[in-house]
């Protein structure tokens, strides 16, 4: 029964950690969560010509729901590659070691990358002019695009939502919580 009811709880434990890890940033990490959202902008959107541009070409035009996705996923990224700037260290916190296990990091990466497949042009995508054909690529892989968008600001989101979590629950230093006052 208790096991129940923490399992609910859960949610709304991390969405309070993840507000209260996001009131607690630093300039330094806003700073740093605006650069990397334009830059994850740029990245995504040069390539796939949601950006004119002289360099890369779209032989099929920009759907209405690609601009939102792609400006959420680079809010998304921005944000979760700002978790990453470290704060400057208090008295009682230690060094944070190497984590070569990061999930979230994993899981960003992986939406960062269904992003690009999913505001990308079709027919222009190698992999899957290669692996399905000119008509394969417009009849299976055009329609499968909103649901790898989903999925891309699915996973970018949760990864941001456990590195934010993890700023406050697994957090060493006193002061975070509140306690050390």
């Amino acid at each position: 029964m208790s096991t129940a009811r923490s399992r609910s709880a859960e949610p709304v434990r991390t969405l309070q950690a993840s507000v209260l890890a996001l009131r607690s940033w630093t300039a330094w990490q806003r700073v740093a969560a605006v650069g990397f959202s334009v830059a994850f902008a740029v990245l995504i959107g040069i390539p796939t010509v949601l950006i004119p541009n002289p360099v890369f070409g779209r032989k099929v035009p920009v759907h209405a729901w690609n601009y939102p996705v792609w400006i959420a996923s680079s809010v998304l990224a921005g944000m979760l590659a700002a978790t990453y700037v470290r704060r400057t260290r208090g008295v009682g916190e230690t060094p944070a070691s190497d984590d070569t296990g990061d999930a979230p990091s994993r899981l960003g990466m992986a939406g960062g990358v269904l992003v690009w497949f999913a505001v990308g042009c079709p027919v222009c995508n190698k992999i899957a002019l290669l692996a399905l054909g000119y008509s394969g690529a417009i009849t299976w892989f055009a329609p499968a695009q909103p649901f790898l968008a989903v999925a891309a600001l699915v996973m970018t989101a949760g990864a941001l939502l456990m590195r934010l979590r993890g700023q406050i629950l697994c957090s060493t230093s006193p002061s975070v919580f509140g306690l050390g006052s």
